[in-house]
Protein backbone atom coordinates (compact mmCIF):
# COMPACT_ATOMS: atom_id res chain seq x y z
CA UNK A 1 0.00 0.00 0.00
CA UNK A 2 1.02 3.41 -1.17
CA UNK A 3 2.29 5.85 2.02
CA UNK A 4 -0.03 8.76 1.98
CA UNK A 5 3.31 10.72 2.44
CA UNK A 6 5.26 9.36 -0.55
CA UNK A 7 2.10 9.92 -2.37
CA UNK A 8 2.45 13.50 -1.53
CA UNK A 9 5.93 14.15 -2.03
CA UNK A 10 5.25 12.63 -5.78
CA UNK A 11 3.04 14.88 -6.70
CA UNK A 12 4.71 17.45 -5.48
CA UNK A 13 7.97 16.40 -7.09
CA UNK A 14 5.79 15.86 -10.77
CA UNK A 15 4.06 19.09 -10.89
CA UNK A 16 5.75 21.85 -8.29
CA UNK A 17 8.30 22.47 -11.48
CA UNK A 18 5.44 23.61 -14.20
CA UNK A 19 3.36 25.44 -11.02
CA UNK A 20 5.90 27.44 -9.65
CA UNK A 21 6.93 28.34 -13.20
CA UNK A 22 3.17 29.39 -13.70
CA UNK A 23 3.36 31.59 -10.58
CA UNK A 24 6.91 33.07 -11.65
CA UNK A 25 5.44 34.24 -14.89
CA UNK A 26 1.98 35.50 -13.35
CA UNK A 27 4.06 37.82 -10.56
CA UNK A 28 2.27 40.71 -9.38
CA UNK A 29 -0.36 42.72 -11.04
CA UNK A 30 -0.16 45.17 -13.54
CA UNK A 31 -0.79 48.54 -11.47
CA UNK A 32 -0.70 51.14 -14.71
CA UNK A 33 -1.08 54.85 -13.80
CA UNK A 34 -5.00 54.18 -15.40
CA UNK A 35 -5.38 51.05 -13.26
CA UNK A 36 -4.53 52.56 -10.25
CA UNK A 37 -6.50 55.80 -10.71
CA UNK A 38 -9.25 53.19 -11.21
CA UNK A 39 -8.63 50.91 -8.54
CA UNK A 40 -9.22 54.22 -6.50
CA UNK A 41 -5.47 53.60 -3.97
CA UNK A 42 -1.98 54.05 -4.13
CA UNK A 43 0.60 51.95 -2.80
CA UNK A 44 3.16 53.80 -1.45
CA UNK A 45 6.22 51.90 -0.55
CA UNK A 46 8.33 53.34 2.98
CA UNK A 47 10.77 51.36 5.49
CA UNK A 48 9.17 49.71 8.58
CA UNK A 49 10.35 50.95 11.33
CA UNK A 50 11.95 54.01 10.50
CA UNK A 51 11.88 57.00 12.01
CA UNK A 52 11.43 60.44 11.37
CA UNK A 53 10.75 59.05 7.73
CA UNK A 54 8.01 56.21 8.39
CA UNK A 55 7.07 54.75 11.39
CA UNK A 56 4.21 53.23 13.28
CA UNK A 57 2.49 56.60 16.09
CA UNK A 58 -0.68 54.89 18.19
CA UNK A 59 -1.00 52.39 15.46
CA UNK A 60 -1.28 54.74 12.88
CA UNK A 61 1.64 55.60 9.85
CA UNK A 62 3.61 58.63 10.53
CA UNK A 63 6.52 59.94 9.61
CA UNK A 64 8.03 62.68 6.67
CA UNK A 65 8.17 60.11 3.95
CA UNK A 66 4.35 58.81 5.04
CA UNK A 67 2.63 62.28 5.25
CA UNK A 68 4.31 62.86 2.03
CA UNK A 69 3.15 59.16 0.35
CA UNK A 70 -0.83 60.63 1.50
CA UNK A 71 -0.32 63.85 -0.15
CA UNK A 72 1.01 62.49 -3.71
CA UNK A 73 -1.94 60.18 -2.78
CA UNK A 74 -4.82 63.15 -2.44
CA UNK A 75 -3.35 65.14 -5.24
CA UNK A 76 -4.50 61.87 -7.29
CA UNK A 77 -7.22 61.47 -5.95
CA UNK A 78 -6.76 58.24 -4.78
CA UNK A 79 -6.87 56.84 -1.23
CA UNK A 80 -3.08 56.24 0.58
CA UNK A 81 -2.30 52.78 1.58
CA UNK A 82 1.00 51.88 2.81
CA UNK A 83 3.59 49.29 1.70
CA UNK A 84 5.76 48.47 4.75
CA UNK A 85 9.05 47.67 3.29
CA UNK A 86 11.49 45.52 5.64
CA UNK A 87 15.25 46.06 4.48
CA UNK A 88 17.06 42.99 2.82
CA UNK A 89 20.92 42.92 2.44
CA UNK A 90 21.48 45.82 -0.41
CA UNK A 91 18.66 48.30 -1.90
CA UNK A 92 19.27 46.34 -4.98
CA UNK A 93 17.05 43.54 -2.85
CA UNK A 94 14.95 46.40 -1.71
CA UNK A 95 14.11 47.22 -5.16
CA UNK A 96 13.23 44.12 -6.77
CA UNK A 97 11.22 42.74 -3.52
CA UNK A 98 9.38 45.90 -3.31
CA UNK A 99 8.81 47.84 -6.63
CA UNK A 100 9.23 45.72 -9.92
CA UNK A 101 9.17 41.60 -9.05
CA UNK A 102 8.36 40.96 -5.18
CA UNK A 103 9.47 38.46 -2.67
CA UNK A 104 9.48 35.16 -3.33
CA UNK A 105 7.18 34.67 -0.62
CA UNK A 106 4.51 37.34 -1.87
CA UNK A 107 4.94 38.31 -5.26
CA UNK A 108 1.60 40.01 -5.44
CA UNK A 109 2.13 42.52 -2.88
CA UNK A 110 4.58 45.55 -4.37
CA UNK A 111 4.94 49.29 -4.01
CA UNK A 112 3.00 51.01 -6.77
CA UNK A 113 6.15 53.47 -5.90
CA UNK A 114 8.77 53.31 -3.64
CA UNK A 115 10.18 56.46 -1.31
CA UNK A 116 13.31 57.09 -0.12
CA UNK A 117 15.66 56.04 -2.91
CA UNK A 118 18.63 57.26 -3.74
CA UNK A 119 18.46 59.96 -6.59
CA UNK A 120 21.96 59.05 -7.84
CA UNK A 121 23.04 58.33 -12.00
CA UNK A 122 26.01 56.58 -10.87
CA UNK A 123 23.93 54.46 -8.87
CA UNK A 124 20.61 54.49 -11.40
CA UNK A 125 22.95 53.23 -14.55
CA UNK A 126 25.67 50.88 -12.13
CA UNK A 127 26.61 48.30 -13.85
CA UNK A 128 27.64 44.63 -13.02
CA UNK A 129 30.84 42.12 -13.82
CA UNK A 130 29.16 41.25 -17.37
CA UNK A 131 28.27 44.93 -18.64
CA UNK A 132 24.55 44.82 -17.47
CA UNK A 133 22.77 47.67 -15.75
CA UNK A 134 21.67 46.40 -12.82
CA UNK A 135 18.39 48.36 -11.36
CA UNK A 136 17.46 48.41 -15.34
CA UNK A 137 13.76 47.00 -13.82
CA UNK A 138 13.38 50.70 -12.04
CA UNK A 139 12.84 54.12 -13.18
CA UNK A 140 14.62 56.48 -10.12
CA UNK A 141 13.46 60.20 -10.10
CA UNK A 142 11.67 63.20 -8.49
CA UNK A 143 14.48 64.47 -5.68
CA UNK A 144 12.79 65.93 -2.80
CA UNK A 145 15.24 66.11 0.13
CA UNK A 146 18.72 66.33 0.53
CA UNK A 147 20.29 64.17 3.37
CA UNK A 148 23.86 64.25 5.22
CA UNK A 149 25.90 62.91 7.72
CA UNK A 150 25.55 64.53 11.57
CA UNK A 151 26.91 64.21 14.62
CA UNK A 152 25.00 65.04 18.24
CA UNK A 153 26.46 65.38 21.71
CA UNK A 154 26.68 65.87 25.21
CA UNK A 155 27.72 69.27 25.71
CA UNK A 156 28.16 68.50 29.54
CA UNK A 157 31.41 66.44 28.25
CA UNK A 158 32.22 67.98 24.88
CA UNK A 159 32.09 71.97 24.26
CA UNK A 160 32.15 71.11 20.65
CA UNK A 161 33.26 68.62 17.65
CA UNK A 162 35.94 70.54 16.21
CA UNK A 163 37.38 67.71 14.62
CA UNK A 164 36.55 63.68 14.17
CA UNK A 165 40.02 63.55 16.17
CA UNK A 166 38.10 63.93 19.67
CA UNK A 167 36.36 59.99 19.12
CA UNK A 168 39.76 58.58 20.43
CA UNK A 169 39.52 59.31 23.30
CA UNK A 170 35.98 59.73 23.71
CA UNK A 171 32.94 56.73 23.18
CA UNK A 172 30.21 57.58 20.52
CA UNK A 173 27.41 55.91 19.36
CA UNK A 174 26.17 54.55 16.09
CA UNK A 175 23.90 52.11 14.35
CA UNK A 176 25.25 48.34 13.53
CA UNK A 177 26.13 47.74 10.27
CA UNK A 178 25.75 51.53 8.56
CA UNK A 179 28.00 53.46 6.99
CA UNK A 180 29.14 55.70 10.08
CA UNK A 181 29.55 51.64 11.76
CA UNK A 182 31.98 51.29 8.77
CA UNK A 183 33.89 54.74 8.80
CA UNK A 184 34.13 55.19 12.59
CA UNK A 185 35.77 51.64 13.33
CA UNK A 186 38.28 51.74 10.26
CA UNK A 187 38.55 55.31 8.99
CA UNK A 188 42.19 56.82 10.56
CA UNK A 189 43.92 53.63 10.90
CA UNK A 190 41.68 52.43 12.96
CA UNK A 191 41.66 55.19 16.01
CA UNK A 192 38.04 55.76 17.17
CA UNK A 193 37.53 51.82 16.97
CA UNK A 194 38.13 51.33 20.24
CA UNK A 195 35.91 54.27 21.32
CA UNK A 196 32.61 53.43 18.58
CA UNK A 197 29.58 51.58 20.54
CA UNK A 198 27.01 49.30 18.29
CA UNK A 199 23.24 49.61 18.68
CA UNK A 200 20.30 48.58 17.23
CA UNK A 201 18.93 51.55 16.03
CA UNK A 202 19.73 55.53 16.55
CA UNK A 203 17.37 55.89 19.18
CA UNK A 204 19.05 53.00 21.66
CA UNK A 205 22.29 55.21 20.75
CA UNK A 206 20.59 58.33 22.08
CA UNK A 207 19.56 56.91 25.21
CA UNK A 208 22.83 55.31 25.97
CA UNK A 209 24.30 59.26 25.66
CA UNK A 210 21.48 60.09 28.30
CA UNK A 211 22.81 57.78 30.26
CA UNK A 212 26.02 58.28 29.89
CA UNK A 213 27.28 55.70 28.35
CA UNK A 214 28.54 57.42 24.73
CA UNK A 215 29.64 61.32 25.12
CA UNK A 216 27.60 61.52 21.57
CA UNK A 217 25.72 59.52 18.48
CA UNK A 218 26.62 59.80 14.62
CA UNK A 219 23.67 59.03 12.21
CA UNK A 220 21.54 60.43 9.35
CA UNK A 221 20.75 64.52 10.03
CA UNK A 222 17.13 64.02 10.12
CA UNK A 223 17.19 60.68 12.82
CA UNK A 224 19.78 63.09 14.78
CA UNK A 225 17.18 65.84 14.72
CA UNK A 226 14.60 64.07 15.35
CA UNK A 227 16.01 62.58 18.36
CA UNK A 228 17.13 66.05 19.31
CA UNK A 229 13.45 67.59 19.12
CA UNK A 230 12.63 64.49 21.87
CA UNK A 231 15.11 65.72 24.25
CA UNK A 232 14.22 68.35 26.95
CA UNK A 233 16.76 71.10 27.90
CA UNK A 234 19.97 71.61 25.97
CA UNK A 235 22.30 69.16 27.16
CA UNK A 236 22.42 67.49 23.59
CA UNK A 237 23.28 69.43 20.73
CA UNK A 238 23.99 68.99 17.03
CA UNK A 239 27.66 69.48 15.66
CA UNK A 240 28.88 71.24 12.21
CA UNK A 241 32.40 69.23 11.94
CA UNK A 242 32.83 67.73 8.58
CA UNK A 243 33.53 63.70 8.50
CA UNK A 244 37.40 63.56 6.58
CA UNK A 245 37.37 60.13 4.15
CA UNK A 246 33.98 60.28 3.46
CA UNK A 247 33.33 60.39 -0.27
CA UNK A 248 29.75 61.44 0.15
CA UNK A 249 28.83 63.80 2.73
CA UNK A 250 25.26 64.82 1.29
CA UNK A 251 22.94 62.71 -1.05
CA UNK A 252 19.77 63.40 -2.42
CA UNK A 253 16.70 60.98 -1.55
CA UNK A 254 14.04 60.26 -4.45
CA UNK A 255 11.10 57.69 -5.62
CA UNK A 256 11.56 54.61 -7.61
CA UNK A 257 8.48 52.82 -9.90
CA UNK A 258 8.96 49.64 -12.01
CA UNK A 259 10.48 50.87 -15.28
CA UNK A 260 7.13 49.91 -17.50
CA UNK A 261 4.99 52.26 -15.37
CA UNK A 262 6.78 55.88 -15.84
CA UNK A 263 3.49 57.20 -16.80
CA UNK A 264 3.15 56.70 -13.12
CA UNK A 265 6.43 57.93 -12.59
CA UNK A 266 5.73 61.18 -14.77
CA UNK A 267 2.27 61.97 -12.89
CA UNK A 268 3.83 61.83 -9.21
CA UNK A 269 7.24 63.59 -10.14
CA UNK A 270 4.86 66.47 -11.45
CA UNK A 271 3.22 66.39 -8.05
CA UNK A 272 6.44 65.96 -6.00
CA UNK A 273 8.31 68.76 -7.86
CA UNK A 274 5.47 71.17 -7.14
CA UNK A 275 5.56 70.58 -3.41
CA UNK A 276 9.20 70.99 -3.38
CA UNK A 277 9.40 74.54 -5.47
CA UNK A 278 6.23 76.00 -3.24
CA UNK A 279 7.84 75.13 -0.19
CA UNK A 280 4.90 72.18 0.82
CA UNK A 281 8.08 69.41 1.40
CA UNK A 282 9.75 71.83 3.60
CA UNK A 283 6.62 72.38 5.71
CA UNK A 284 6.21 68.47 6.22
CA UNK A 285 9.92 68.82 7.78
CA UNK A 286 9.43 71.58 9.41
CA UNK A 287 6.49 70.13 11.02
CA UNK A 288 8.00 66.99 12.40
CA UNK A 289 10.88 68.97 13.87
CA UNK A 290 13.72 68.66 11.06
CA UNK A 291 15.87 70.72 9.32
CA UNK A 292 15.33 70.35 5.75
CA UNK A 293 17.75 71.00 2.56
CA UNK A 294 16.33 71.36 -0.64
CA UNK A 295 18.10 68.86 -3.37
CA UNK A 296 21.16 69.48 -5.58
CA UNK A 297 18.47 69.54 -8.56
CA UNK A 298 16.56 72.19 -7.47
CA UNK A 299 19.83 74.13 -6.28
CA UNK A 300 21.14 74.32 -9.26
CA UNK A 301 17.78 75.64 -10.79
CA UNK A 302 17.12 78.16 -8.37
CA UNK A 303 21.04 79.57 -8.69
CA UNK A 304 20.79 79.42 -12.30
CA UNK A 305 17.42 81.90 -12.04
CA UNK A 306 19.02 84.34 -10.29
CA UNK A 307 22.37 84.54 -12.15
CA UNK A 308 19.73 85.38 -14.81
Amino acid sequence: MWNSRYLFLLVMVLFSGPLLAQNEQLGPPDRTYDAILESGYLNVGVYQNFPPYSYLQDDEPAGVDVELGRQIAAAMGVEFRVHWIVPDETLEDDLRNNVWKGHYLAKTRIADVMLRVPYDKTFAYMRDSTGEVINDQVVMFGPYQREQWQIAFDSTQLESVPTMAVFQYHHIGVQVDTLPDFYLTSAFAGRMRDKTRHYRNIAEAFEAMVGGEVTAVMGMRSEIDFELARQDGDRLQSANNGFPGITKQVWDIGMAVKHTHRQLGYAIEAIVDGMVRNGEVASIYEAHGLRYSIPGFYEDILNASVEE
